[in-house]
């Protein structure tokens, strides 16, 4: 069968599904496709591993529903429509668990990056500007002891908390619909409020899905609640945001700074503001980065395909109830 990927993918990967037998077609052009070509390309194909930002849209999958199975490069999955992909039969994969390390070293180097405004004094050397020594200039902000508000305590959040905890000795506070035992009983954790999570965090790390629910919840009204001396942290989406309102909380003081692995919208734009803060550090999204953590990505998305098209359970749905019929 056919093989549509979006993206240059690992040889084992490549190997993986040559081995099992199927067809595939690698999209090698440093660009996006656009949404008609990703359909024109899925016309002809049995499945599609899609890497990267494809909106897999209810007219794409109306257009391509004769697909087996779709097999996602993320964990995330907030850019498919998948009721839709459920009421077509289309099984759709994801990558849980295996970045979820990865992603937490960099929310925490966001977070120590951010707190000795270091990604703004490597600038300043550049710039000519490391010369008269001014000790209370662009002073940082320490760690240790200070307070971590968890939003959306998973498996990345547990691995944040896990490391502020053992290198900072942080207390730990986190919001979530339910309780995570495991990280109260470990890490001694304490669930709390939204509103006490904004009122008591001098690091606030966001590591929740991108749903209806939380598109745009950190805004002006949220980031008003929050301590002056805080540092927001978003590994998450940049679309939990509101990146308007996070420039003008920062600009007025109303937080302390801000580290960001993703925007909205990505790519950033050179000439954006938050760039050229010195309690800023933005990353172009490379929260699963690693050598070790891609290649784990491209493995689970290879078994998704696999499975998928020999008309097995993929291992790794985010709509297992396709096969409830």
């Amino acid at each position: 069968m056919k093989v549509f990927v979006t993206r240059i993918i690992a040889d084992f990967a490549m190997q993986q599904l040559h081995d099992a037998g199927h067809e595939v077609k690698v999209w090698t052009e440093k660009r996006n496709l656009t949404p008609q070509e990703l359909i024109d390309h899925c016309q002809d194909a049995d499945a599609l591993l899609s890497v990267g930002s494809n909106k897999i849209s209810a007219a794409f999958l109306e257009a391509c529903s004769h697909l087996k199975v779709i097999a996602l490069h993320s964990v995330g999955y907030d850019n498919v429509d998948v009721a839709t992909a459920t009421r077509l039969k289309i099984p759709v994969g994801n990558t849980p668990g295996v970045l979820s390390g990865a992603t937490a070293d960099t929310a925490f180097l966001l977070m120590l990056a951010t707190s000795r405004k270091a990604f703004y004094q490597h600038k300043k050397i550049i710039r000519g500007g490391w010369k008269f020594f001014e000790p209370l200039v662009d002073v940082g902000i320490e760690l240790t002891g200070k307070t971590l508000g968890i939003y959306g305590l998973g498996k990345i959040g547990y691995e944040m908390a896990k490391r502020c905890k053992g290198a900072y000795e942080m207390n730990i506070i986190y919001h979530n619909r339910g309780y995570n035992p495991e990280a109260e009983e470990k890490l001694g954790a304490v669930r709390v409020s939204f509103s006490e999570l904004l009122a008591q965090s001098d690091v606030l790390s966001v590591h929740t899905a991108l749903t209806p629910e939380t598109e745009g919840m950190f805004n002006k009204a949220v980031f008003r609640q929050m301590k002056n001396n805080a540092i927001f942290i978003n590994t998450a989406r940049g679309g939990i945001h509101n990146e308007t309102d996070l420039v003008e909380a920062l600009q007025q003081g109303e937080i302390w700074g801000a580290g960001l692995d993703v925007t909205n919208p990505e790519p950033m734009k050179p000439d954006n503001a938050l760039l050229e803060m010195p309690n800023v550090s933005v990353l172009p999204h490379i929260g699963s980065g690693t050598l070790e953590t891609r290649s784990a990505m491209m493995e689970l998305a290879t078994q998704n395909i696999i499975a998928g098209l020999e008309n097995r359970k993929i291992p790794y749905p985010v709509n297992p109830e396709v096969y409830s019929s």
